[in-house]
């Protein structure tokens, strides 16, 4: 009889991982490791298949999982039928990706716009962790990884909505991480500065890099480097942890 622990097959999950810094985790896991990637993606079904591409051109396999995080019955349902179709596989990393702006100074912001931040970056992250991390408590394994933002850490001005969300994510980071270390499960957030993506490409690049040692905006691959190195084994002994990658803005 065969072994069914001999077949299982792994997968990593980023959700928001159609476009910008998503995009590049999914390629750099293709790259750097075993792992299926599955691609989550809400509305844009094709730049998640251009993700796709770029995952099988690196030599990865993956495939599309298409769900809003902001949902909670949605990503039940699609993890759960997924799940049942692949009684096999386990999802042993996850990147909680999926995040957007609504920037505004805060004393003109509606109420719709607090919202929608605040449910894609923390009630995304409460929506699909929770829902699989039973699963990574009984594997003893896994690996959580939480994409904020140095805003979470400083504060911006005009983004009090993303500030708020980043930040909430960053003190669920910490505390969840202290609740599952013993089960050989990691959670740690990465936190981007200024990156050259979709979300920064209407800002003045040549005046906001004055205010970066650095002098330049960060890649959506360096990013992803080191998303990678923290769903690797090699980082069994960081956890709870937030690192920043930000050309050296601190405040």
């Amino acid at each position: 009889m065969q072994d069914k622990k001999a077949v299982k097959q792994k997968f990593a999950l980023v959700t928001g991982g159609s476009r910008g810094i998503g995009r590049a985790i999914c390629i750099q896991l293709a790259k750097d490791s075993e792992y299926n990637i599955l691609i989550n993606y809400y509305s844009n079904k094709t730049a998640a298949k251009e993700t796709l591409k770029s995952v099988e051109e690196a030599g990865g396999h993956g495939e599309l999982m298409p769900f809003n995080v902001t949902d909670a019955e949605n990503v039940k349902s699609t993890l759960d039928t997924w799940h049942e179709a692949n009684p096999n596989a386990i999802i042993e990393v996850i990147v909680n990706n999926a995040g957007i702006t609504q920037d505004g100074m805060f004393m003109w912001m509606k109420a719709e716009d607090w919202s929608k931040v605040i449910d894609t970056s923390l009630n995304g992250f409460f929506n699909v962790t929770n829902h699989l991390i039973q699963k990574l408590l009984v594997n003893k394994y896994g690996r959580i990884i939480n994409m904020v933002s140095v805003s979470g850490l400083k504060g911006t001005p005009g983004q009090t909505n993303y500030s708020a969300a980043k930040g909430a994510v960053i003190g669920a980071t910490k505390a969840l991480a202290q609740e599952v270390a013993k089960r050989n499960v990691t959670v740690n957030a990465v936190a981007p500065g200024f990156i050259s993506t979709d979300m920064t490409q209407d800002l003045d690049e040549k005046e906001l890099k004055k205010m970066i040692p650095a002098n330049r905006f960060g890649t959506a691959e360096e990013v992803a480097h080191l998303v990678s190195f923290l769903a690797s084994e090699k980082s069994g002994y960081i956890t709870g942890d937030i690192i920043n990658i930000n050309g050296g803005i601190y405040s």
